[in-house]
This record gives structure tokens, C-alpha cells and sequence, in this order.
């Protein structure tokens, strides 16, 4: 059972989350909840300037106001570049975010979210209802409370998207970003799937950044580095696109928007036809470091 902590501290204190060893990121909020789960640290935050925060052994994962930056990013370069996408794996994602924004595409039939942490999921639920919007509540989504990698080892089902929305590769993480996971995660993709997952900081964590993309370029043809600033992270942060066949580059802004529209997307904060575009527009320093 999880160890819980005093739900509410009496005063705002600093957040902080280092990024590496030179640089960090911090807020002003304060406590709502902290429990040591059997997996790691998982505290809950207010803060006047993001909402309600969402960490996780001192990481900031999500938060109120800024999730769509990250979960929005993760999930529809790839899901609007694909013809048909019906069935969506996600890899984490307790908070439920990138899984609401898969089910707003009316081609997908079916998401399933698989989180080792069942914790994440209750607190998602009581207090991130902005980043899920319901999304627990939906036929079309179900969850597995168990390893992800354990799954991908066993499972015989074939996704025409898998995100991986993952802790940083730290710790235990750092199997999650192998070559091996990724190979495994390619065995479960349909023909024409993509996977998508987050890379980290270009300025706070370059060698991060280079090696798992050397890590996916080793497993897929075609494996496209994407970057967007995340309020909440503090900094510009990367993604990555991975696949055999799909080309997140190919759709003409108007194009993508057709898609959206076509599909029934709606409510993006933040992605579009022209900011599609505009992810895979690297600055000099970063194509240096992506090759």
C-alpha cells in the first residue's frame, strides 16, 4: 500500500525540477497530495501560473494548463499523417492525456493504455480531469495495469499507432529507450504504423537526445526528430516520429487541416496544419545535433 503523506502543505513553496546538473526549472505552488507509491514518488501541485501539476519522483509530468504543448505534439504529427489510423497503443500515459487526443480522431476504434502505476491513473482521475477529459469514460479506451514492456514481449495485437508517453529515461526508465523496446515495439505495429515519443531538452540534454535517435534509426527507415517548447519543462523540447513507411513531413498544412476537419478533430490549443509544419522546421544547432 502507498505511503501518503499530508494531503495539503499551509504554504506556497518553490517547485523545482533539475534538468541536468548545471540547470532547472521551478514554480510557486502548493501542496494538494504526496504519496510514495510502490513505484516512485507522485506529488500534486497548485500552482497560479500552470493549474494543477502533476510529478512524478521530482519530474514534472503534466499540468492543467499546458498539457496540450506535449500531448497534442506527441499524438497528431503522426495520427494525422496516417490514412486510416483505427487502433492506438499508448505506453504509459496514466494522466490520460495523449489517449483523450487519440479518441478525438473518429477513425481510431479502439486506444489501449498500458501503465505500471495504478496510482497515476487514481490520481488522474480525481484531480486531472482537464488533462482527460473524460477519456476514462470512453468505450473506446482501455486500460491495462501492468508493465509496458512486459507487454510488448507478450502481445500479439498489431497498432496502427503506438505513443510511448514516458518518464524521462532515468532509472528504471532507461530499458524503455533501448534499442531492444523499440524493436519490440515495432513488432507490434501494423503495416504503415508509426511510433512517437518524446526525446527530451536539445540545450539540457543533447547526448539523450542523439542517442535515441540513433537507438530508433537502428530499428526503423525513416525516423524524423520534431521539437516544440513546453511551458512546464522549461525548456524547447524534442520528439520523434518512427516508421518504415510514414513520412510525418509529406501532408501540406491545408492538407492536414482537411484531416482534422474530415475526422472531427476539435478543441487543439495548439496544433493545426501550419504548426505541423512548423515542428519539423530544425534550427542550424539542432540539425548539427539530430544529424
Amino acid at each position: 500500500m502507498a505511503k501518503t503523506f499530508p494531503s495539503r502543505s499551509a504554504l506556497p513553496e518553490k517547485i523545482f525540477e533539475r534538468l541536468n546538473d548545471a540547470s532547472g526549472v521551478y514554480f510557486v505552488g502548493t501542496l494538494v497530495e504526496r504519496r510514495q507509491t510502490p513505484y516512485q514518488l507522485l506529488e500534486v501541485y497548485d500552482t497560479p501560473e500552470l493549474g494543477r501539476i502533476l510529478r512524478l519522483d521530482g519530474f514534472n509530468m503534466t499540468s492543467e494548463r499546458d498539457e496540450f504543448f506535449y500531448h497534442e505534439n506527441l499524438v497528431h504529427p503522426a495520427a494525422a499523417s496516417h490514412p486510416n489510423p483505427a487502433r492506438a497503443l499508448v505506453i504509459g500515459g496514466g494522466d490520460g492525456g495523449s489517449s483523450e487526443e487519440l479518441l478525438k480522431h473518429s477513425t481510431i476504434e479502439a486506444v489501449h493504455m498500458v501503465e505500471l502505476d495504478p496510482e497515476v491513473i487514481e490520481v488522474a482521475k480525481a484531480h486531472f480531469a482537464k488533462v482527460h477529459r473524460g477519456a476514462f469514460d470512453n468505450p473506446r479506451l482501455e486500460v491495462t495495469v501492468g508493465d509496458g514492456l512486459a507487454y510488448l514481449r507478450e502481445t500479439a495485437a498489431r497498432y496502427d499507432l503506438v505513443s510511448m508517453d514516458l518518464t524521462d529515461p532515468v532509472g528504471p526508465s532507461t530499458e524503455l529507450y533501448s534499442q531492444a523496446t523499440f524493436a519490440l515495439a515495432k513488432r507490434a505495429m501494423a503495416p504503415g504504423a508509426a511510433l512517437t515519443l518524446h526525446l527530451g531538452s536539445p540545450i539540457a540534454h543533447p547526448a539523450r537526445v542523439r542517442g535515441t535517435l540513433d537507438s530508433l534509426r537502428s530499428i526503423f527507415k525513416r525516423v524524423t526528430p520534431y521539437f516544440v517548447h513546453i511551458p512546464l519543462y522549461g525548456s524547447t523540447w524534442g520528439f520523434a516520429c518512427a516508421s518504415d513507411t510514414l513520412d510525418p513531413r509529406a501532408p501540406a498544412p491545408a492538407e492536414v487541416d482537411r484531416v482534422l476537419a474530415a475526422r472531427g478533430v476539435g478543441d487543439l490549443q495548439y496544433y493545426n496544419g501550419e504548426t505541423h509544419r512548423a515542428v519539423f522546421a530544425l534550427p542550424n544547432y539542432v540539425r548539427e545535433l539530430v544529424g
